[in-house]
C-alpha cells in the first residue's frame, strides 16, 4: 500500500533537509550555489525527492583504486 507521504512529488526545504540529514541552513546553502535544484512556485521553494537522490550519488567519493 502506498501512503500519502509516497504520493507526494514535492518537499518542504525542512522535509528535504530531515532526508539528507543536513541543517535548513545548509540546504539552503546548497540551492543558492545551484548544486541542488529547487522548484519555485510564487514564493514556495520545493524540492523533488529524485534532485536530491541524484544529488547524493553525485556527491559520493569515487570508489579507491590499488596501484
Amino acid at each position: 500500500m502506498v501512503s500519502i507521504d509516497d504520493r507526494r512529488m514535492l518537499l518542504t526545504s525542512k522535509e528535504a533537509a530531515e532526508r539528507l540529514a543536513i541543517s535548513e541552513r545548509k540546504l539552503w546553502q546548497l540551492t543558492k550555489d545551484c548544486d541542488i535544484p529547487a522548484v519555485r512556485i510564487g514564493r514556495a521553494v520545493r524540492y523533488d525527492p529524485r534532485d536530491l537522490i541524484e544529488w547524493v550519488e553525485r556527491c559520493k567519493a569515487p570508489p579507491a583504486v590499488d596501484s
